[in-house]
């Protein structure tokens, strides 16, 4: 453009036309432009919001992104917004063309469709050019966004211990039920339509059909809220490991009670916490307003566990106790020492008082200490029959979190051996998908 523009110019004066000197002016001050105005150096920022910030398989999520220009004026901005990869965009668009005046906003809004699994956002990119076109300044913003969409809980694998109320666990028991048990020789009384008639008629022999008889469990989701199990894979999660925590144990809770089963709840740490097992909408109201409201499920770590986790040491088995808004606090008796605190065995002294003969417990904890796998072992010990769910929130990054991933897989071995079931749930896996892997599953 440079060279038309001289060209022009020059053909102009040698024959004295004024149209080729206008000419050579405008191809001119086209080429010097670009090099007169200034190169755009964008000064953005990003946030989003999500909702809902939990949803369910196929739901629609809505996702509104706002990008801020902190710096100058910027002519013409470009913004992609930086999707999850496995998701699809079911509703308006991430993209948006705009110009950003000093301080001023631009705001995209679209829908998701969810799927199983956590989602995290990518880095949004904006493409910002000078009021030429001539020059553009790409930027990545990154914003550490995601949500989590969980599958339903297929099935929670409870083992044979139930009580005599009919219900979906099926027993080794016969009687009345669906799955075939035994044959056994008829007795007077026994009801006529169990009788084996084809037996009968071929071999003249009178015997009765058992069946596997359907019991109802009695099943108390025990939360381990230790402050050795206030931990999580990376520190920059905020209040993330409380949130989970009572995530899992309502998920665990609405898969129990979809199965028609009498479900009770149990926490213990800085509060204990006990709703005997019961059935019906009220008490699963309760259930999930106990899970939400109860100071046995706070979602900030107590400062005993900040306090050990920062100087490298271990957190203490004892800790302060005191009646909550439930009435779940422990009475003075049970109180260890003039310091008011609590031993952990007290505490589950107390949650197995209220155990009926047939209830057995779902046990949540991370396994990240002994003491956890004692607690397991103690309530297996005692008659209780346990199954242990245990989400990994180990990290392979470091050799401490390495070896804290050794120590945890022990502690899983040492329960596989005790005959006591372990949900291995892994971060990248969802629950439904862990529940469905365990081995040797009771009946």
């Amino acid at each position: 453009m440079a060279a038309v523009a001289l060209l022009a110019v020059a053909i102009g004066l040698l024959a004295k036309r004024p149209s080729l000197l206008l000419v050579g002016a405008l191809a001119g001050a086209y080429a010097a432009y670009p090099r007169l105005t200034a190169i755009p150096d964008p000064d953005l920022s990003i946030r989003r919001e999500i909702d809902p910030a939990s949803p369910a398989d196929g739901e629609r999520v809505s996702v509104r992104t706002t990008v801020t220009n902190e710096g100058d004026a910027l002519a013409d901005v470009r913004i992609v917004d930086g999707t999850p990869a496995m998701l699809s965009v079911s509703g308006g668009s991430p993209r948006r063309a705009t110009a950003l005046l000093p301080g001023g906003e631009a705001t995209i809004r679209y829908e998701l469709r969810a799927r199983p699994g956590r989602h995290a956002f990518r880095p949004a990119t904006v493409l910002c050019r000078d009021a030429s076109g001539s020059v553009e300044v790409e930027r990545s913003l990154p914003a550490a966004d995601s949500f989590e969409c969980e599958a339903a809980v297929p099935d929670v694998p409870l083992r044979g211990q139930s009580s005599h109320h009919p219900g979906p666990l099926v027993t080794d028991e016969g009687g009345e039920g669906i799955e075939f048990h035994s044959v056994e020789t008829y007795q007077r009384g026994d009801p006529a339509n169990r009788i084996d008639w084809r037996r009968y008629a071929r071999t003249g022999e009178l015997t009765s059909m058992e069946f596997r008889t359907e019991r109802l469990a009695e099943v108390v989701v025990c939360v381990d809220a230790r402050p050795a199990s206030y931990r999580a894979a990376a520190a920059t999660e905020p209040q993330v490991r409380g949130r989970a925590r009572r995530r899992r144990g309502g998920r665990v809770g609405d898969a129990l009670f979809d199965a028609n089963h009498r479900v009770g709840l149990a926490g213990f740490g800085r509060h204990v916490c006990v709703l005997p097992a019961r059935s019906g909408r009220d008490h699963v109201s309760r259930f999930h307003r106990r899970l939400a409201t109860d100071p046995a499920f706070e979602l900030d770590p107590p400062e005993t566990a900040r306090t050990a986790e920062r100087d490298g040491g271990t957190v203490p088995s004892r800790l302060v106790t005191g009646d909550g808004p439930n009435g779940d606090g422990l009475g003075d008796d049970e109180v260890d020492g003039a310091d008011g605190a609590v031993s952990v065995d007290t505490q589950l002294s107390r949650i197995r008082a209220e155990f009926g003969s047939n209830t057995q417990v779902v046990l949540i904890t991370p396994l990240c200490d002994d003491e956890a796998s004692r607690i397991a072992q103690r309530f297996e010990g005692g008659g209780t029959a346990v199954t242990v769910v245990s989400p990994d929130v180990t990290a392979a990054e470091t050799a401490g979190g390495r070896l804290a991933r050794l120590e945890r897989a022990n502690r899983l071995s040492v329960l596989r051996n005790a005959g006591i079931p372990v949900v291995d749930w892994a971060s990248t896996q969802s629950l439904g998908a862990a529940m469905t892997a365990i081995e040797g599953r009771g009946r």
